[in-house]
């Protein structure tokens, strides 16, 4: 299923969520995959560290996600401008009722081109609304790469640090970085 937000945003975005595999058709799939491949070219950290990477790499993943979409688990909010997809965000949750009260967003990117015009931050409003709106969500939860300014952009958007995995990610021999642990509570 797939449906355009009720909400216009201020700057012209149309959030739109897929909640089911077939809400992604082939052109959908494209613009992911191509805007997946060019934020980690840039440098973006989004899942794929060590650039470059092509259709070879990100077309499987990208099909894992979207084969995994449910409404109950795993909805992916993607952000359009001007008849073309500018970003997208995953939002999961786990069903194990031990954890079953909070998510998780994975892969928030937008294209290198659209930066700095609020879409990164449109999509984690959407999700932060899916997950307590419509699954009814307390809390969600990210890792992020240290050194990248990412706890410095969620933290404006009102989640807080819980923790750190200390050199956990190594880019390269003598840069490694920090894995960011967030939080988002209340919704």
């Amino acid at each position: 299923m797939t449906y355009a937000c009720a909400l216009e945003r201020e700057s012209g975005l149309e959030l739109l969520q897929v909640s089911h595999p077939g809400g992604v058709g082939p052109r959908l799939r494209r613009e992911l995959i191509d805007c997946w491949i060019a934020v980690t070219n840039a440098g973006g950290a989004a899942g794929f560290p060590f650039p470059p990477v092509g259709d070879g790499e990100v077309g499987p993943v990208a099909d894992a996600i979207v084969g995994g979409l449910s409404p109950e688990r795993s909805r992916l909010v993607v952000a359009q401008g001007d008849g073309a997809l500018v970003g997208w965000v995953l939002l999961r949750r786990d069903p194990d009722r031990l954890v079953g009260h909070w998510g998780s967003i994975h892969h928030l990117q937008t294209r290198p081109d659209r930066r700095g015009r609020g879409a990164g931050a449109a999509l984690v409003a959407e999700a932060r609304r899916i997950a307590r709106d419509e699954l009814g969500l307390e809390q969600l939860r990210l890792a992020a790469r240290g050194g990248e300014g990412l706890e410095d952009f969620y933290a404006r958007l009102g989640w807080r640090e819980a923790g750190r995995w200390p050199g956990a990610l190594r880019l390269a021999p003598g840069d490694d970085r920090d894995e960011v642990l967030m939080v988002l509570t209340p919704l």
